[in-house]
């Protein structure tokens, strides 16, 4: 017969088991509750790291002290920012208007079936459904407008304390940043603080590298859009350049998503102007995907195309349009991490493989 073996716990075991899943749990909770708080936690970090060049740049040319030499900053970032909305912000509001005014023309052609929107009354009756619903739900939509107009108004005010929290949250971690990384490079060995310390300079090297040329790469591709828009005179192109800047933002989906409105609003405009449009956003994606992302990124984030994806999607399913921005330069980081562990790996199996006799 076969002896049956019984596995004992003893109880310090199964205590000390209970509590880790109680504390996992927990923390998982917290994090949960605190989910807005940390995403403007992250949001400042990113600033921060992409603003530190510029802060160091303005120490080393004045010799100033990092405090000031921070402000400074933030008042050049300021100024940029003021001067992009006092080119483009008339503009845009003018466009914005003629929108508005051009939307009665649209319905009536659509109501009419006629005009290029026709075909979604004549083929679809988009016009007759949309009445439908309205009549199903019309007394609860008048009775909920106080809700929408609340909702609206807490969302604005949410924002606003976003921003002053995440502006004073990138201000301090640019002061203190580097004084908290001596800290947690204090709680290693000594022996092995430069071996942490480089690898803290690459991780920053490569989110910064990331971080800074996205928004260059975002600011290229809406410059060249509202260019190409302009001279197809297509309407409210600084808009929709503005719009294709901040999709293009998001890794992989963002400009794809760009290119289909833009795509629209020409095609709406004319035909010719829609294939146009069309044929430029296939040319531009493949000229940023093989040449502005490899020479503006350089050597600072190396990793493979499946690598992006697969990251994007995970960051995305964790935590939306916020994982997806922040799923390249963690993987980067984790890149960095794993790099040095495989090289620290490698120097020890080395001296050992050359002390063994031949």
């Amino acid at each position: 017969m076969n002896a049956v073996r019984v596995v004992e716990f003893r109880p310090r075991t199964i205590l000390r088991v209970l509590g880790i899943v109680l504390l996992v749990a927990v923390v998982l909770e917290v994090i949960w509750l605190t989910r807005h708080v940390l995403s403007w936690v992250v949001i400042a970090l990113f600033l921060a790291l992409a603003l530190d060049p510029l802060v160091g740049l303005i120490q080393r040319r004045m010799h100033m002290r990092r405090g000031p030499a921070i402000g400074l900053a933030f008042l050049l970032v300021a100024l940029a920012v003021i001067a992009v909305g006092w080119t483009f912000v008339p503009k845009l509001v003018d466009e914005v208007n003629g929108f508005v005014q051009a939307t009665p023309g649209y319905v009536h052609e659509l109501t009419h079936g006629r005009g290029r929107l026709g075909f979604l009354e004549s083929k679809y009756h988009i016009v007759e459904r949309v009445r439908e619903q309205v009549k199903k739900g019309g007394t609860s939509r008048v009775l909920g407008l106080s809700g929408v107009a609340l909702s609206v108004t807490k969302s604005i005010i949410s924002v606003v304390a976003a921003t002053v929290t995440i502006v004073f949250l990138t201000f301090f971690m640019l002061l203190e940043g580097r004084a908290w990384m001596e800290r947690l490079y204090s709680l290693v060995p000594e022996h092995s603080q430069p071996r942490w310390r480089r690898v803290g300079h690459d991780i920053y090297r490569t989110v910064g590298g990331y971080i800074t040329g996205n928004i260059l790469i975002s600011v290229i591709a809406g410059v060249s859009i509202t260019i190409v828009l302009l001279a197809l005179g297509v309407p409210y192109a600084v808009a929709l350049g503005l719009l294709v800047a901040v999709l293009d933002l998001i890794p992989l989906a963002g400009a794809t998503v760009a290119g289909i409105i833009v795509a629209l609003v020409a095609f709406l405009h004319s035909v010719p102007a829609g294939i146009v449009a069309v044929a430029f956003f296939i040319v531009y994606q493949q000229i940023e995907n093989h040449f502005l992302q490899p020479v503006i990124y350089g050597r600072t984030v190396e990793l493979s195309p499946l690598t992006v994806l697969v990251s994007v999607l995970v960051g995305a399913e964790l935590a939306g349009i916020l994982g997806a921005l922040a799923a390249i330069p963690v993987a980067g980081g984790i890149q960095v991490i794993i790099r040095d562990q495989l090289a620290t790996r490698r120097g020890r199996v080395a001296p050992a493989s050359a002390a063994e006799p031949e």
